[in-house]
């Protein structure tokens, strides 16, 4: 893959979402961008996101992809004798009989992909999660769960290297979770806290599979309880610079509509676990819309009574803003996949999944304009290559909803140093004493 000049972009930002097995096609995303030369300089992540992102940040750029191959390759259960065979007996046969061939390969890929899902739910992954004994057992949060995931943490103190995390120079990383107690969105954070493996499971202890983790007394589980896609702390936390995000998604809003139960248990994942994406992009969609309208209402005032107090000058500034380009990488459902394909650990799996990552970053890569800083006024971008569109506040998709709600959360279970954010001048110009920016 050819190297890539991007526009001046003040953050890189790379999102990945949770979805357990599905995690590899992220992987592949991120081998993809960094073949273009595309490195990020923010990491944020939920359940198997933080995971990918911790080894992403945890290792110098050259390791990045060989670690992600590594716990991958350790986590998913060997390929299959049995499909080999199948598919080498396959080839020998093959005389141009390719819808034969495309439907044999469906079939094996679904029987296997369900052996696969139905040994992972009965065995466990290796130093992953295994089953406990008597689940789902009784007391703390942090017992009460029908895998235990203890081994996770030696996997991820062997593959991250979490003193490179927590160096002052580091990429900036932020995870995901939610307080079992409060039930609040939470987000650990290497700016404000320091990042251990325990943060990082506590992001992907999702219930009541995964036990809750306790950090300092407190439990927490999974983030894709509240979101599963960190792009609202992203923007809100985004100190008004040009910030271009890759959000790496692994699940599809769009779907067919289910005729049977399994169909209709898989659809239920799919939009519970992708459709606060879209009511996120919506909400910050409208902000900017928001921020338009106060700029046109600006333009409305004279110019010397502009000129006169400096608070108008103050609040273009704030109206203005800085611009922000979504690029969404959705990894597509094949027809083969079910209701399981989340805890569908097998090594043919991953590699497609991988496989398809690479593919979509490649596909967006090939239109440059997707890449560009949005022109001031317009400011707030989003673009999907299996659409080909870039929708914008005045050409919003049109399957967004514009009347969507946000969400909130807490930035981090410690208080983070506070951020003073400037005030507009009164109209005798006399400075105020700047606010603190609330967490």
């Amino acid at each position: 893959m050819k190297k890539i000049h991007l526009p001046p972009y003040k953050e890189t930002v790379l999102i990945f979402q949770g979805g357990g097995a599905l995690g590899a096609y992220q992987c592949g995303a991120y081998e993809g961008l960094a073949q273009a030369g595309i490195e990020p300089t923010w990491l944020a992540g939920i359940s198997i996101g933080s995971i990918n992102s911790a080894i992403v940040a945890g290792n110098p750029p050259e390791k990045r992809v060989e670690r992600m191959h590594e716990f991958w390759d350790t986590v998913c259960r060997p390929p299959s004798m049995s499909a080999r065979i199948a598919a080498d007996a396959l080839n020998l046969m093959d005389f141009g009989m390719e819808s034969f061939h495309q439907m044999f390969d469906q079939m094996l890929n679904k029987t296997l992909g369900s052996y696969s899902a139905a040994m992972a739910i009965m065995e466990g992954q290796n130093e992953f999660f295994y089953p406990r004994p008597f689940a789902p057992g009784f007391g703390t949060p942090s017992q009460v769960s029908f895998y235990d995931t203890a081994p996770l943490k030696s996997t991820l103190e062997r593959l991250v290297d979490f003193d490179r995390i927590n160096h002052k120079d580091s990429l900036r990383l932020s995870l995901g979770a939610t307080n079992v107690g409060t039930g609040n969105f939470v987000y650990f954070d290497n700016r404000y806290m320091k990042i251990g493996p325990e943060h990082v499971m506590a992001s992907g202890s999702l219930p009541p599979g995964f036990p809750a983790t306790e950090i300092d007394g407190e439990y927490y589980w999974d983030g894709g309880c509240v979101s599963n896609t960190p792009l609202l702390y992203i923007l809100t936390e985004n100190e008004r610079v040009d910030t271009l995000i890759f959000q790496v998604d692994l699940w599809s809003a769009r779907g067919k509509i289910p005729t049977n139960i399994l169909e209709v248990s898989e659809r239920q994942k799919d939009i519970q676990y992708s459709s606060r994406t879209r009511i996120i992009t919506d909400a910050v969609r409208a902000i900017h819309v928001m921020r338009q309208r106060l700029l046109d209402t600006l333009d409305r005032i004279p110019e010397s009574v502009r000129d006169a107090d400096p608070f108008f000058e103050q609040i273009e500034k704030e109206a203005m803003g800085a611009s922000t380009n979504v690029i969404q990488l959705i990894y597509q459902n094949k027809g083969h996949e079910g209701h399981y394909k989340d805890c569908e650990f097998s090594t043919e799996s991953m590699v497609r999944h991988w496989g398809d990552g690479l593919a979509d970053v490649a596909k967006t890569l090939a239109e440059p304009d997707c890449l560009k800083i949005p022109s001031k006024g317009v400011n707030f971008v989003t673009y999907d290559v299996h659409r080909k569109e870039r929708f914008t506040s005045d050409k919003p998709d049109p399957m967004s909803n514009p009347n969507a709600p946000a969400f909130n959360f807490e930035l981090s279970p410690r208080k983070a140093p506070s951020k003073s954010t400037p005030k507009a001048a009164p109209r005798k110009a006399a400075p105020r004493k700047p606010a603190a920016k609330k967490g």
